[in-house]
């Protein structure tokens, strides 16, 4: 995929995912992500063109090889120092040992000590040689030149020196067999010279094993990475799966509720209109209510019955002229104000309910 691309799904999708997953590690999108983010894949993919696997620019890790190389390269060079001390110490401490348990000859006796006085005398000196540099009073007030009279004689440092390479070469050579040991079990029973062709290849053997264990850490993260991504997805699968079967239950006990909730919200309105009436219409008011209402029952009754008495002279008349459009206009007037008190009767009734 070319970095001014937008990403599309399938085999990009992949490569940007990987990217993602291997240069940027913050940024371990899902697909849905990058998809939805057109602009921000391609610009994860134009960082991908400047970085390395392990998110540094690729010119900073560039410099950062160069200088873990010139690391090794010093560590190496001290680790052989310090290697080389190391056995010489463990020369002068077998010597102890040894000359409790066997007498050792003269010139065991006499290489050994040599060793420990040059030994002894090179690192006072050394203790010695920087406080000189910065001008400071030196240690115990000794000079070098002090030191160099503690020398062992020349012609024992010189056969000391012809001797050391072999026994350095000896104590490294049982450290070697004690390692192949620790490595391999089986080959303590092996002879010297099997021990020593599996001594020179035990390097090799052991970068393979390092480096099969970091791509076996390298393949474990994967998975784990993957596994993740999975254990996501299937829990988004059953949260769904689960949503879908308990949505229907949810609705039925949503409408209950709803419907529990209005009908005692009806219920409250009820009580505080009941509440009103109640603090409107004392019960003096009703009684005074009940005696208008009587009254004009009463009345009502009265115009009724003087509606029917007109209304049977208007029959009795009704073949008469004026006189009969006077008994209609007298009817008329009865009629209304009849309308009028059944309709203040009906008012009073309503408002006494």
């Amino acid at each position: 995929m070319a970095s001014g691309d937008f990403c599309s799904p399938g085999e990009g999708m992949e490569i940007l995912q990987q990217i993602c997953s291997k240069q940027l590690p913050p940024c371990n999108l899902s697909e849905e992500d990058l998809l939805q983010n057109p602009h921000f894949s391609k610009l994860l993919l134009s960082l991908s063109q400047h970085v390395d696997e392990s998110g540094l620019s690729l010119s900073l890790a560039k410099e950062q090889a160069q200088a873990w190389k010139e690391v090794r390269l010093h560590k190496t060079t001290w680790l052989r120092s310090e290697i080389l001390h190391r056995v010489i110490q463990e020369l002068l401490v077998d010597y102890y040992v040894k000359i409790q348990d066997a007498n050792l000859t003269s010139e065991d006796k006499k290489f050994h000590e040599t060793l420990e006085q040059r030994l002894l005398v090179t690192e006072l000196a050394q203790l010695l040689g920087p406080s000189q540099e910065r001008g400071t009073p030196p240690l115990l007030g000794l000079e070098k030149a002090d030191l160099l009279e503690l020398m062992p004689p020349s012609e024992d440092f010189v056969w000391m020196r012809s001797r050391l390479p072999l026994e350095v070469e000896e104590q490294l050579k049982k450290k070697c067999f004690i390692l192949l040991c620790y490595h391999d079990p089986n080959s303590d029973s092996d002879s010297e010279t099997l021990k020593a062709a599996k001594v020179w290849k035990l390097a090799e053997v052991l970068v393979n094993e390092k480096q099969q264990c970091q791509d076996a850490k390298s393949q474990q993260k994967e998975q784990m990475v993957l596994l993740e991504k999975k254990s996501a997805a299937y829990s988004q699968r059953l949260l769904r799966e689960h949503r879908l079967k308990t949505q229907s239950e949810l609705d039925r006990i949503n409408a209950q509720y709803l419907e529990v909730k209005c009908g005692a919200m009806i219920l409250k309105l009820r009580m505080e209109e009941l509440k009103i009436l109640s603090d409107t219409y004392t019960t003096e008011k009703v009684e005074a209510h009940r005696l208008i209402r009587d009254r004009l029952e009463a009345a009502i009754h009265l115009q009724e019955q003087d509606m029917e008495k007109s209304r049977q002279v208007l029959n009795s008349y009704e073949v008469l002229g004026e006189e009969f459009d006077r008994l209609v206009k007298e009817y008329t007037q009865l009629k209304q104000a009849t309308e009028n008190k059944r309709w203040a009767l009906q008012e009073f009734n309503k408002a006494y309910c």
